[in-house]
């Protein structure tokens, strides 16, 4: 195609809205195939792969390799360490070849393995990696790139600056005028000499000049002009391209794809949908377009044409080996696999010394009766060190594992801010809202829900969270004043002269040793007395009646009750243990938070949860439900500090006095099960020396939490692979070394399979999530992972990092969060569930939920049904390929 045909396209396709209708199917799914990321300060952990859940993983590895030369496997390498380290065997890898129902032998498989035997012989071959033909890949296959910027970094790069700027909603003084993402790019690209000044395209800007203003008429011109027709049998071959160049830009591409999901979930006010992802590929489109224009055509279109023609063929070759990679990746999977089903499946007595949990301390005997406390945590795989250790100090306790939400779908305001924030996991929307409220008088035992009544100058009654928002409001602005000072223009030059040296002692407070517990964002404008008497409160529906507002309390709390699995026997103590974590100077802490609360610590949702459950009016209205809570049983939430080991209860000066030997008792029970955590941690830690000295051990844990310079403060989810949906009797006689969800579950308390449907639909989606995230971020931390942590950047604020100064935005977790600087201490597996039910009742929920079948039978994860016969034995079964095949114990 000549310039003045291809200009003839351009000119026809932009003068009509119709030529993008061709095109509308193919963009669609595209699209559909970036997973979203969340920002920094909500950010919970994605699938990347999501997009391509609707295929079998490894076809979905085989076109991901197509597109962007992405593996959805480790090395070669790795698997031979592996196998050598005796970690994977031969046993696992016959057993792999059975599943796999091929004509090979380990023998060869290891062979496979070995490195070549002198430099001259054929490597053995890794994954093919022939990522999808873009112009911008071909025109840079002309140039001698060891002495000129590759057009795929320079393209890369002007992307990227752009949707930073455009994105920055938070932290920029100036922003480019949001007039949509595509017109905002064409108005800067017309004005742009970067192209001409760096990479030698003379008349770029005034190419760019003569886009179209569309970005719909964008990708009909563009595609129709680089050889894309209109029949059907191109769709397949756009759809793909379409996909390749989001995926060349695939870090904005996924926050594109945020913003379409929130507006999708209902989640920003007056918006049902979002095009930025669509605009975005518009722009790609639009690098590619100019691009093609630079060159001479009639060398460059034939070579374009038959490069987009080989993407469309599959090589025997590239299939044969991406199968045997698979091979290696199922044994290493079996080999976690394997150990776990036949220590479930045996009585304590059998179960090597190494995995048994510690038997909890020694205690006079008695008869069964109800646990002293109950303690429900989240059923992230840092709690399950926490509760082995807890349950070790008496067999008076008993936990539980539940979504760290706790089944509150709320946001959070902090009162006298703008900021509303959700407290739920990333798939669902916020219902209700939750606030600061202060007590009466908070020394009469009861919290009444009023707040105390003041007056101010003026004679003016207010109530004291009237007062304080006010008060708070007001310093908030001052600090906006005093930052918006700062990074202003005219006080650039003099500012560190003039008020440098008031910063001197912070950075030296910063510097030294500390270890202390800093506040929290809720605690920001508030003084230490009002800190500690604020307590988040659910607040009433808008416009509801006393009645109706009653009875939705009552509902909420009967149908978490219900899924928590307590609806009768309730000990005198019950606490909800959410979970946080304490970094300095760490741009991803909320990884280290709680997913499940949308990548906030868990303490708005427990002591929201704790109060709802406390109020005597909704325990009266849960009689009608037959749930009777005893007036002796007491509701506490608490917060476990995942990096310190710590558990803080609050609110207890609300419970009564008889219950003041109880809070004693369980502050100690915690005190020592955090002893015990820090010490099974801190091998992982490098503190393995201290392990012995608990006062030191922890100083020097708290130390960690606090340096600002210290990227490892704590592991968070790496090594996570299982998730096991059974009563805690199934699983306490274990050592499952944090590796492993826990979710209680009782299949004889749910006929209707109500709760069942409501774990396989929810947290095993969200289990899944972080199992691929961390899996992605090990496989390829350069298309899904953030790089290395010393070297980043924030971005707009809140979107996500740079590392460095430019490139894509990195998306994922930093290295530091996966490996050691020795060792990887996230292993790659995909996640094994275990559930305790029925296998026709989880035959059942497969067959009704689209999104669990895809995971199931996708094999996304790996699905085991847990059954005792009437024995007593543990007869264990795996979902493969439709069907349920027994696994020998």
């Amino acid at each position: 195609m000549t310039d003045t045909t291809a200009g003839l396209v351009l000119h026809a396709t932009s003068a009509k809205s119709a030529g993008f209708a061709q095109f509308e199917s193919s963009v669609t799914t595209a699209c559909s195939r970036i997973a979203p990321t969340w920002p920094l300060d909500q950010f919970i952990a994605v699938n990347p792969y999501w997009g391509f859940v609707e295929q079998p993983i490894a076809q979905a590895a085989r076109h991901l390799a197509r597109l962007s030369g992405t593996p959805l496997v480790m090395p070669r390498a790795f698997y031979l360490t592996e196998y050598q380290a005796g970690r994977m065997t031969d046993v696992h890898l016959q057993s792999a070849i059975d599943a796999a129902r091929l004509d090979t032998t380990p023998e060869q498989l290891v062979q496979g393995l070995q490195p070549p035997a002198a430099p001259a012989a054929p490597a053995a071959p890794a994954v093919a990696t022939a990522a999808h033909a873009l112009v911008t890949t071909a025109v840079d296959s002309q140039r001698v790139l060891s002495h000129a910027v590759a057009w795929v970094d320079f393209v890369t790069h002007q992307i990227s600056q752009h949707c930073a700027a455009y994105f920055d909603v938070s932290q920029a003084a100036w922003n480019p005028e949001r007039t949509g993402l595509y017109a905002s790019w064409a108005a800067q690209a017309s004005k742009d000499h970067s192209a001409s000044l760096l990479m030698g395209y003379t008349d770029f800007s005034k190419k760019a000049a003569g886009l179209p203003t569309q970005p719909r008429h964008m990708i009909a011109m563009a595609t129709l002009a680089l050889g894309f027709g209109s029949p059907s049998n191109q769709a397949e071959r756009c759809t793909n391209y379409f996909t390749a160049l989001l995926m060349s830009i695939n870090g904005w591409a996924s926050w594109c794809a945020y913003e379409r999901w929130q507006a999708r979930l209902g989640a920003v006010p007056g918006q049902s949908d979002n095009d930025d992802i669509i605009e975005l590929l518009a722009i790609r489109l639009g690098w590619e377009w100019l691009l093609y224009q630079h060159q001479d055509q009639t060398l460059f279109a034939p070579e374009w044409i038959a490069a987009c023609a080989h993407n469309d063929l599959s090589a025997a070759d590239f299939n044969a080996e991406m199968a045997k990679n698979w091979l290696y990746q199922d044994a290493l999977e079996l080999a976690y696999q394997q150990p776990l089903c036949r220590a479930l499946a045996c009585l304590p007595a059998h179960v090597p010394a190494h995995v048994l949990a510690p038997a909890p301390a020694a205690e006079p005997a008695r008869p069964p009766a109800l646990p002293d406390v109950q303690a429900i945590f989240c059923i992230d795989v840092r709690s399950e060190v926490f509760r082995r250790a807890l349950e070790s100090t008496s067999s008076g306790i008993q936990t539980r594992g539940f979504a760290g939400f706790f089944g509150l779908f709320i946001s959070y305001s902090p009162i006298g801010t703008s900021m509303t924030r959700p407290q739920l996991p990333g798939l669902l929307a916020s219902s209700r809202t939750t606030t600061d409220e202060w007590d009466a008088d908070h020394n009469s035992g009861r919290n009444n829900g009023k707040n105390p009544i003041h007056r101010d100058d003026t004679g003016n009654s207010q109530s004291l969270g009237q007062v304080i928002a006010a008060r708070r409001k007001q310093g908030l602005q001052w600090r906006k004043s005093w930052q918006n000072f700062r990074i202003s223009a005219s006080s650039g030059f003099t500012f560190v002269e003039s008020f440098g040296l008031l910063y001197a002692g912070k950075l030296l407070r910063n510097t030294l040793d500390n270890r202390t517990t800093p506040s929290t964002i809720e605690q920001t404008g508030l003084s230490k007395t009002e800190a500690l008497t604020s307590r988040p409160r659910l607040q009433n529906a808008p416009g509801a009646t006393a009645a109706a507002e009653l009875q939705s309390r009552a509902d909420m709390a009967a149908g978490i009750l219900g899924a928590m699995g307590i609806t009768s026997d309730f000990a005198r103590m019950v606490l909800l243990a959410g979970h946080g974590s304490q970094t300095a100077n760490n741009p991803h802490a909320a990884g280290l938070d709680c997913g499940a609360c949308g990548g906030q610590t868990g303490e708005v949702n427990a002591r929201a949860l704790a109060a709802l459950l406390n109020e005597a009016d909704v325990r009266q209205a849960l009689l009608a439900k037959s749930i009777a809570v005893p007036s002796t049983t007491w509701f506490v939430g608490g917060l476990h500090n995942t990096t310190t080991d710590e558990l803080t209860l609050y609110d207890t000066d609300l419970l009564p006095a008889t219950h003041a030997g109880d809070v004693q008792q369980l502050k100690a029970q915690l005190l020592l099960a955090g002893q015990r955590c820090r010490a099974e941690r801190s091998p992982t830690l490098g503190l393995a020396h201290l392990a012995s000295d608990a006062a030191l051990l922890e100083s020097s844990i708290k130390a960690r939490a606090n340096d600002w310079a210290q990227v490892r403060p704590e592991w968070g989810l790496a090594n996570n692979a299982a998730f096991i949906v059974a009563p805690r009797s199934r699983s306490q006689h274990l050592d499952l070394a944090g590796r492993a969800f826990l979710h209680d579950y009782n299949h004889a308390q749910d006929t209707d399979l109500g709760v069942l449907t409501l774990i396989m639909t929810a947290p095993m989606v969200v289990t899944n999530w972080i199992n691929m995230q961390y899996y992605a971020s090990v496989v390829d931390n350069i298309k899904y992972g953030s790089g290395n942590k010393v070297l980043h950047n924030v971005v707009g604020g809140r979107l996500g990092v740079f590392e460095g100064n430019g490139g894509d935005l990195r998306i994922g977790l930093p290295m530091q969060s996966l490996h050691n600087g020795t060792d990887w201490q996230h292993t790659p597996l995909r996640l094994s569930v275990f559930i305790e039910a029925p296998q026709a009742a989880i035959d059942t929920i497969i067959a009704k939920h689209a999104v669990v079948k895809n995971l199931v039978d996708n094999q996304w994860l790996h699905l085991f049904q847990m059954h005792s016969d009437n024995d007593g034995q543990l007869d264990i079964s795996k979902y493969q390929r439709g069907q349920w095949q027994g696994v020998a114990n």
